[in-house]
Order: structure tokens, then C-alpha cells, then sequence
């Protein structure tokens, strides 16, 4: 399998399966793809499974695309404005994403669920008790809003993020949360009450937009019924 991620800001991933080599995604997320290309939409891994990707914010059925001929092409698109980002998973490490981030991925990923383990983190961390696991073997291509920034942190070095600007993180990484100290801050600061503390060893993926914060921008300008 070879694969290339093309395009700017709306970006997209190009991948190319050799016969008998497959791919999966959500269902509706493939963009376009070559003649020789076969779609099996099923729930992978099963209802349960099925199940746990839709709190995860992915839908109950997957699409798995298999190539009947070589050098096949079938092509994935961001759903927002930002980047792709391609990881391979092989099967010594685990990554921990946000809700929404899997875009696609051979046969060999395999997509979870991952809930917070302290209560604090699932109700103020920005994305619920919820996140998405990625184990196993292969190529994962994960959703970024904005541009996308990675950091290797060593053993006890400590990131604070803003709410909603975690793209995903090594399993190893501990994921906590933090309350914004000082009245003037909580209230006037800007930056909600609440921040991510990322603590290392091991490599998390930073983005630069928040869908919140890019919906609330546009918002106001969607026109409405009275208008």
C-alpha cells in the first residue's frame, strides 16, 4: 500500500491498494475511488463494537474498500478545514484521539474505545468520558482542525492545553485535568475553567483550531429562517 496526503488547508489522502489489499472507514467517507474497488459496509468487530465507535463519535456500520486489481486508487477527504495525519501502528504502542479524529485505516487497525478514568477529566476535558483507542497493525489517518503540532515529551515534562486542542497522544502519556487558578482568569480570562495536563514520556499531537471555536465563529453568519 502507498498513500499520499494532497491538498492545503482541505486536505485529503490518496491511497493507493495493491489486489486484495483493503482499507476502512466510517460509513460516507470515501470521496472517490478506481473501477476494481469493492465496498462491504458490515459492523467490524462487531454490535459491540459497533456500538462503542458510535459514542466515540463514529458511525455503528464501517465501509472496508478491497482492491480487485494493482496500483488501485481510493481517495479519503477531511470533513473540516486542516490536516491529515498519518500514523503507523505496530502493535508495541497504543494511541489515545480525540472523538471524531479516525478518518480511515487498513484492515489491520483496529478501532476502540477509550473512557477517562477519572471523573473530572470526562466531565470538564472537552470531549466527554469518551475517546477513541487505536491499536493493532497498520496505516491510521487521523482528522486535525488547523495545523497539526507534535511534541516528544520526556519523563515528567508537563504540557497544559486548552480545551479541545488535543488531537491524540502514546497511551503512556497521563491525560488529566486541571482548574484555571484565580477569579480574574476563570471569568475574564478567555480560556474556559478548565485545562488539559499532558504529562510525559511519550509523543502527543497538538492542533491549532477547535471545532467549538471555529463553530461559533461561523455561526453567526448562517443565515436563519426570519431572515
Amino acid at each position: 500500500m502507498e498513500y499520499r496526503v494532497f491538498g492545503d488547508d482541505l486536505p485529503a489522502v490518496s491511497v493507493k491498494l495493491n489486489s486484495g489489499e483493503s482499507i476502512y472507514t466510517q460509513s460516507g467517507g470515501m470521496a472517490w475511488m478506481d473501477d476494481g474497488i469493492v465496498m462491504d459496509t458490515n459492523v467490524k468487530g462487531g454490535l459491540m463494537k459497533g456500538i462503542g465507535r458510535m459514542f466515540s463519535g463514529e458511525s455503528l456500520f464501517m465501509a472496508t474498500y478491497t482492491s480487485r486489481k494493482p496500483d488501485a486508487e481510493i481517495v479519503f477527504a477531511s470533513t473540516f478545514p486542516g490536516k491529515i495525519l498519518a500514523l503507523e501502528v505496530d502493535g508495541s504502542k497504543e494511541y489515545i484521539c480525540q472523538k471524531s479524529a479516525f478518518l480511515c485505516g487498513t484492515t489491520g487497525v483496529e478501532l476502540g474505545v477509550e473512557f477517562t478514568k477519572r471523573f473530572s477529566a470526562g466531565m470538564f476535558g472537552g470531549e466527554g468520558f469518551i475517546l477513541q483507542r487505536i491499536s493493532g497493525h497498520g496505516m491510521v489517518f487521523l482528522e486535525v482542525a488547523g495545523s497539526v503540532v507534535r511534541r516528544d515529551l520526556a519523563p515528567g515534562e508537563v504540557v497544559k492545553v486548552d480545551t479541545g486542542n488535543v488531537v491524540g497522544f502514546e497511551r503512556g502519556v497521563r491525560y488529566e485535568i486541571e482548574t484555571v487558578k484565580g477569579f480574574k482568569n476563570i471569568f475574564f480570562g478567555g480560556e474556559g475553567l478548565f485545562l488539559t495536563k499532558l504529562t510525559g514520556p511519550g509523543t502527543i499531537w497538538l492542533q491549532t483550531i477547535t471545532m467549538q471555536n471555529f463553530a461559533s465563529r461561523i455561526i453567526p453568519f448562517i443565515p436563519t429562517s426570519g431572515n
